[in-house]
């Protein structure tokens, strides 16, 4: 025996003495402890390990994916704040429950803590239910991709760019720089203009005295003298569309001209069609519509029917 185990069972550790007795139920206690805990511990330490290497490899996979398969400028944000988010909360609670595993098996007992603990729970959980609400709805703007940082989004009465978004809430800055902070519990309904493309379209008024005839093909021409210019060309997914007369209001012929752009990206080309509108309708001697003005000059009113006097009003 090592003379320092001899040593100790001397004296006030001898053999029947009270310490000699606490010694030995301590050699005992670490007996039990080295023969039937310490392997539970090591295998519960090791599973959660590899659970946590495996949830760290997954959240990586995500960022990975979100590269390869969308090119948008903010996915990459997006996806990298949610699975950040994940793996905190995920390694949160795998090493809570560790631990609590571990004190299970060291025979502490859990009743007490556990009850504290679910009683703080409810208490947070009431005060801060609000809180909850907007991480989980943001966890789900992420998730679904329903806007990114850029896009030109309208929530509402509110529209303008989305400036930052974290899980709690979206920051929006309209087009007077406003700058509108709305939590993610309070968006319901998102209209994203900057997906894909832009439908825009132009409702041209010319006076009634102006025949559809000379209007159709001016309003036709120009749109395709914007579309071809070198300036806009590269904006447009598909030619301008003259639809025809869609109303008629008094003196006023309203014909719609519809562009389809890349998204948000129709401002320019519409200001350019309508500037050169005009300068033709002035060119060609052609009034504005206006549904107030009076007509002269028109045509006799038909007859009525079943009328015999062909100059009968």
């Amino acid at each position: 025996m090592h003379p320092f185990l001899l040593a100790s069972r001397t004296g006030i550790f001898a053999e029947g003495r009270f310490l000699g007795k606490v010694l030995d139920e301590w050699v005992g206690d670490l007996q039990e402890f080295v023969h039937a805990k310490l392997p539970h511990l090591i295998v519960v330490v090791m599973i959660a390990l590899v659970l946590s290497r495996i949830i760290s490899a997954l959240t990586r996979r995500m960022m990975v994916l979100a590269d390869r398969e969308n090119a948008r400028p903010g996915r990459h944000s997006q996806v990298k704040t949610f699975a950040g988010i994940l793996r905190t909360t995920l390694h949160s609670v795998l090493w809570t429950l560790t631990a609590l595993q571990i004190l299970a098996i060291l025979g502490v007992n859990l009743g007490p803590l556990l009850a504290s603990a679910g009683v703080a729970g409810i208490a947070i959980g009431l005060a801060a239910q609000t809180i909850v609400k907007d991480i989980l709805n943001g966890m789900l703007i992420i998730l679904e991709d329903q806007f990114a940082v850029g896009d030109t989004i309208k929530l509402g009465v509110i529209s303008g760019v989305v400036e930052a978004m974290t899980l709690r809430r979206t920051e929006i800055r309209d087009g007077d720089g406003t700058l509108y902070v709305v939590p993610n519990s309070q968006i319901s309904t998102v209209a994203n203009l900057s997906r894909e493309y832009t439908l825009a379209t132009v409702l041209v008024s010319v006076d009634f005295s102006a025949s559809p005839e000379t209007v159709l093909p001016l309003l036709r021409e120009i749109a395709l003298e914007v579309r071809n210019d070198p300036a806009y060309a590269a904006l447009f997914l598909s030619d301008p569309q003259v639809l025809g007369v869609d109303a008629i209001k008094g003196s006023e012929v309203v014909y719609p001209v519809t562009f389809r752009t890349l998204a948000t990206k129709h401002f320019a080309p519409v200001r350019e069609f309508k500037r050169r509108v005009r300068l033709a309708l002035e060119a060609k001697g052609l009034l504005p519509g206006d549904p107030y003005r009076v007509l002269t000059g028109f045509p006799a009113a038909l007859p009525e029917v079943g009328s015999g006097d062909p100059a009968a009003v």
